[in-house]
């Protein structure tokens, strides 16, 4: 990516019935970003044992990256969630 880009926020509404869908999403959203965690360290591993020619390497660098920032977007939106108000 070249440059810095400005901040954004992204409002989104989700409807929810009850404090059981809101566990269910928080439970998917886990489930997502325990796979982008496998496969940055499936991926990084194969970098670090020098695996594939010069050009495969780079790939597997920039697919590190897409994960990483992956990771780092559903980490923020389980932010947002856990902070949301429970049904009283």
């Amino acid at each position: 990516m070249s440059g810095q880009v400005p901040s954004r926020m992204l409002r989104l509404e989700i409807p929810i019935e009850s404090d059981d869908d809101l566990e269910t999403l928080r439970g998917a959203l886990l489930a997502a970003r325990a796979t982008e965690l496998s496969e940055i360290q499936r991926r990084a591993g194969r970098l670090s044992y020098g695996y594939g020619s010069e050009s495969a390497r780079e790939t597997m660098t920039d697919e590190v990256d897409l994960h990483q920032r992956r990771r780092s977007m559903l980490d923020r939106v389980l932010t947002v969630l856990d902070a949301a108000p429970k049904e009283e």
